[in-house]
């Protein structure tokens, strides 16, 4: 305590001329609109930057929660896509929730192959989040591949960049289809096959699945017509296809159930053991 004493008589001068100043700077803020605007102004700018950082800090340590949603929400986005489609086509529901054709689980690619001839995926969801084999893989993009393995917590995924994956899949534009298959050359472009001469083909038109399998629902993106040309010997082009989704970079996607894929399943066993 005797040192601040100490303290102020040896600066008293300087300290009566700081409060002075204070004091004058006050009177002066609050007695001109300019300066005080000034200051407001001035604070506001500081404060401003502080807050900024404070949420740049939090939004980056929130970056995980807020994906998740994101991902959540797209989910349910492509569930009411898909169901507005069905509708379309001569669905009677109008309860895009409930009475979906389709089912529709989040989750995170944690490990991808794409140079190789059999390109597997990882993702981070299993059987204990519903997951079964021959699930249809989609990106926010399009046609990823389909589950081929599946264990508790997680499942493997068959890319559509492997040799022996096939997916039936038809022109956007009309009813002509064919099987997606992949060269194994290209990582960005697969094959269309069996799609005949008498088809109407140009440059750019959009591929699309086209639901005749129990994997995937009619309508998922694949990619655009590249290039094409008709075989030396057949009545068929030989297409390649550009894809929508960047393999390389797969992060977020869903897998994709048919909700009628046991009931089809089911009738065509009943039939073929008929015929037999």
């Amino acid at each position: 305590m005797q040192q601040i004493i100490y303290f102020i008589l040896r600066n008293k001068n300087f300290l009566l001329f700081f409060v002075l100043f204070l004091i004058s700077v006050f009177l002066t803020i609050n007695s001109h609109s300019y300066h005080k605007n000034q200051y407001v102004n001035s604070a506001n700018f500081i404060s401003g930057g502080i807050y900024s950082v404070k949420s740049s800090i939090t939004d980056y340590f929130d970056l995980k929660n807020q994906n998740e949603k994101l991902a959540e929400e797209n989910r349910l986005l492509h569930l009411q896509l898909q169901n507005i489609e069905f509708s379309s086509n001569g669905s009677e529901s109008n309860n895009l929730v409930k009475d979906s054709m389709v089912s529709l689980i989040t989750g995170k690619v944690i490990n991808n192959s794409y140079s190789k001839t059999k390109n597997q995926l990882t993702i981070n969801k299993g059987s204990i989040n519903g997951v079964k084999i021959d699930m249809g893989v989609i990106s926010p993009e399009g046609l990823v591949g389909i589950v081929s393995h599946t264990s508790k917590n997680f499942a493997s995924v068959q890319s559509i960049l492997n040799s022996n994956s096939q997916v039936a899949a038809k022109f956007k534009k009309s009813n002509h289809f064919g099987s997606l298959v992949w060269d194994g050359k290209e990582y960005n472009v697969v094959q269309l096959k069996e799609i005949p001469r008498v088809a109407h083909v140009a440059l750019g038109d959009t591929i699309v699945t086209d639901g005749r399998s129990t994997i995937f629902p009619e309508g998922i993106l694949i990619g655009t017509v590249k290039d094409f040309e008709i075989e030396e010997v057949g009545d068929y082009y030989n297409i390649n296809i550009d894809l929508f989704a960047d393999m390389t970079s797969l992060k977020h996607v869903y897998l994709v159930a048919r909700n009628d894929a046991q009931e089809i399943k089911q009738l065509e066993k009943e039939a073929n053991n008929v015929e037999q």
